[in-house]
């Protein structure tokens, strides 16, 4: 298992209960594979460099994880389909 860290921008107007969808569908995804999520960072409310998708603000999530490279690949693409998603990066974290 690698150690990685994906940063979401959700919509400003984003929730707790959206929130807890998205991160609840990352803990899924990850779980029935193996992985786990051991930290949920949220940033909070912030403006964008550029807008994307006509939004100037997002609610920015940084989420740790633990997965095997199967099962990200798997995440992505499930969360490329999430409409709650508005962009994520994944990123392997040094160990």
């Amino acid at each position: 298992m690698r150690s990685y860290e994906i940063m979401l921008i959700l919509p400003a107007d984003a929730d707790d209960d959206v929130i807890g969808r998205v991160t609840d569908r990352i803990a899924g995804v990850l779980g029935e594979r193996g992985g786990a999520v051991t930290k949920v960072d949220r940033w909070g409310k912030r403006r964008l460099a550029h807008e994307i998708a006509r939004r100037s603000e997002g609610f920015y999530l940084v989420v740790e994880c633990s997965a095997d490279p199967d099962s990200l690949r798997e995440l992505e693409r499930v969360l490329s389909l999430v409409d709650d998603v508005v962009r994520f990066k994944v990123v392997a974290r040094a160990a």
